[in-house]
């Protein structure tokens, strides 16, 4: 840098601001309830987040599927039941609800449909 260029310093206005907000920030943290309060609420908030990681992911994969499948999804359950990494979903195709098992890994991001499980159509199976 030569002598000739201006060189930025911050302003004492920003300086002062920024040193009343780590004062107060300090101030509230030196208290220990604080403290072990904020740690209850990320404790509470990695819980829930890990119960419910299953569901979000077999939801993502839901709408995927019925984005490209032209069906509307319905619900998923909450946990993998028998620990095959699929949560058990459902969409409605048609007039037809879908059986659908879906990955609870975002490394395997999707649905496949259970037919084991699917409901005969009453409708075919009558003749209307």
């Amino acid at each position: 840098m030569t002598d000739n260029q201006p060189t930025e310093t911050p302003t004492s206005m920003t300086t002062s601001i920024l040193d009343s907000i780590k004062g107060f920030i300090g101030k509230i943290l030196s208290n220990w309830t604080v403290r072990i309060s904020l740690l209850g609420i990320v404790v509470l908030a990695v819980g829930i987040f890990a119960f419910f990681y299953q569901h979000f992911v077999a939801e993502m994969g839901m709408k995927m599927w019925t984005k490209s499948s032209g069906a509307r999804p319905i619900e998923c359950v909450l946990k993998d039941t028998n620990n095959d990494n699929y949560v058990s979903c459902s969409a409605l195709l048609g007039d037809q609800v879908v059986p659908l098992e879906c990955s609870s890994s975002l490394l395997n991001l999707g649905c496949r449909v259970n037919y084991g499980s699917a409901v005969p159509n009453v409708k075919a199976s009558r003749g209307n």
